[in-house]
């Protein structure tokens, strides 16, 4: 079954050793070359409907089992019609026996194999990489690649023809999302449109790092296996189902949330207050009851003429023990002052930027925040950091934390026993004892000043807003945050520049009721539109 995977539904995501494990079972239940067979198929089919009126379709196929897929894909759409050349690194005499057998049933259709792509492909041709999907043991892992490999991959990136990808970008790792030693891109990002077809199982690493650049519109073919017997290593975040608002509610109903931030002149000469009045923003349309703003270092606002509805409040004024938190957003040196009581009395806390560094820097403080959820549970407290926030707390480096992503969100929930979000590209949320999800919204306009204290302020609000109690609250409205806050990027209207204080005002939360569309398969009658459909 083909499926287009979209924001709009969850999936399971199997690493590459799960992937294998159902891979080798399945192959023992079915008839020698069926796996191969259906993907080449599902390669096929996919081929026709991304790019139903390309002149030349171009294969370019590794010695291997996604090599094998290649082929089987090369057979059929030279019987269907379709102006085939394939490149192939493999030989006759070195083919494992689904890849020979696939090299052969090309041959007798009539496939043309050439040493390289056709000397003129652009727009209106189609590109298939079938060079190494997870295959990464060899080449690639332990060794540089062939120049021929090296030189395929070149092209597949440069081309002006798009690209289908099948299983993965090759290169790309599966589990992490970036590219194994050797195959990363000679330069930039791809130049022309991208497809990437998942067989057996969706991988963590088309979702998350770089490659979501590099995957392009993904999609997957279960090939008639049941993955029910795998967990998965993580799973793709859902949208969150909203509710509408009882009648009889008021504004304390949905929860007090107080912005605790936004370093002023005083100490340092460098104001930070704007970052904790778009966290405040974020809040009120997030949904929050009432939002309170302590502001630190004695900020000088009286009153926000844009944001009338905040509440200005000293933060000794503040009764932390009924109150969400969200503290950090441009607290500067400032905040480390307030951070014991918050550490201490806050009911509900997100903690962002300079706390999360404050708190890296402070065994003490490290002891306070482990202790909260022993109190309180690990679901009361939400970190927010991005990799670089993430290294200083695991006393890491940002290369690591980028190398595995999912990895570092686990060691992050581990260390300090609570619901983490690592921002980024395929945000991924953690908690102990829950399964990870990753993002998959939000796109390149996020990378502005302010969209993380934005972020900060809509999970304080959606984490006020959970019952009271709940064991996963700070993992759960994490989820629902990330969601809401890049689908409203992704929605943003094209030219007109995304600011983090627009971003705020436009944040909305789905209605409870709405009929979000489920996954179709892609039949023989149901192809899509293709842009280089001529």
């Amino acid at each position: 079954m083909l499926l287009r995977i979209t924001p709009q539904h969850p999936y399971p995501l199997h690493n590459s050793a799960a992937t294998r494990r159902l891979e080798t079972s399945a192959a023992q239940r079915l008839a020698p070359h069926t796996l191969m067979q259906r993907a080449g198929l599902a390669v096929a089919r996919l081929a026709q409907a991304v790019a139903p009126h390309a002149r030349t379709v171009w294969l370019a196929c590794g010695a291997g089992n996604n090599g094998g897929d290649g082929l089987e894909a090369a057979m059929h759409l030279r019987r269907a019609g379709c102006q085939v050349a394939v490149t192939w690194l493999g030989t006759p005499e070195t083919s494992r026996p689904d890849a020979l057998a696939a090299w052969q049933r090309a041959r007798e259709a009539g496939v043309v194999f050439a040493h390289g792509p056709p000397d003129v492909l652009g727009p209106d041709d189609l590109c298939i990489d079938a060079l190494l999907g997870i295959g990464l043991s060899g080449e690639g892992r332990d060794r540089a690649p062939s120049q021929a490999l090296q030189g395929l991959l070149n092209h597949l990136h440069s081309t002006s023809a798009p690209v289908l990808c099948v299983d993965l970008p090759s290169g790309l790792r599966a589990d992490t999302g970036q590219f194994a030693p050797g195959l990363e891109p000679p330069h930039g990002p791809p130049r022309s449109a991208r497809h990437t077809l998942a067989l057996l199982t969706l991988k963590p690493g088309l979702f998350t790092g770089v490659g979501r650049d590099v995957a392009g519109d993904v999609w997957w073919d279960d090939l008639g296996v049941d993955l029910a017997g795998e967990p998965p290593c993580a799973g793709l975040a859902a949208p969150p189902a909203g509710a509408p608002r009882a009648h009889a509610s008021h504004k304390g109903s949905f929860g007090d949330v107080a912005i605790v931030g936004g370093e002023g002149l005083l100490a340092r000469g460098l104001g930070m207050t704007g970052a904790a009045l778009m966290a405040a923003s974020a809040a009120l349309h997030g949904g929050a009851g009432r939002v309170m703003l302590a502001l630190l270092d004695g900020g000088a606002l009286q009153v926000d003429a844009m944001q009338p509805e905040c509440m200005l409040r000293r933060f000794e004024a503040l009764s932390l023990d009924s109150l969400t938190v969200v503290c950090g957003c441009g607290g500067g040196e400032a905040v480390r002052e307030v951070l014991p009581a918050v550490l201490q009395q806050s009911r509900r806390l997100v903690l962002d930027a300079d706390a999360l560094n404050a708190i890296a820097q402070d065994p003490s403080l490290q002891l306070r925040l482990a202790q909260r959820a022993g109190r309180l549970g690990s679901g009361a407290t939400v970190l927010t950091p991005h990799p670089l926030e993430a290294a200083r707390l695991l006393a890491s480096d940002t290369r690591t934390v980028q190398g595995d992503r999912l990895q570092a969100g686990h060691r992050l929930a581990a260390r300090y026993q609570c619901a983490v979000v690592l921002k980024g590209s395929g945000t991924v949320v953690a908690a102990p004892g829950q399964l990870a999800r990753i993002n998959p919204t939000g796109n390149g306009l996020l990378a502005t000043g302010g969209t993380g204290d934005v972020l900060a302020g809509l999970l304080g609000a959606l984490l006020a807003a959970q019952p009271e109690g709940a064991d996963a609250a700070g993992f759960h409205a994490a989820q629902a945050a990330c969601w809401i806050h890049g689908a409203t990027a992704d929605r943003w209207p094209v030219g007109r520049p995304l600011t983090a204080s627009s971003l705020a005002r436009a944040l909305h939360q789905p209605c409870r009721g709405a009929t979000w569309k489920q996954p179709q398969p892609i039949g023989r009658h149901q192809i899509p539109k293709s842009s280089n459909q001529r």
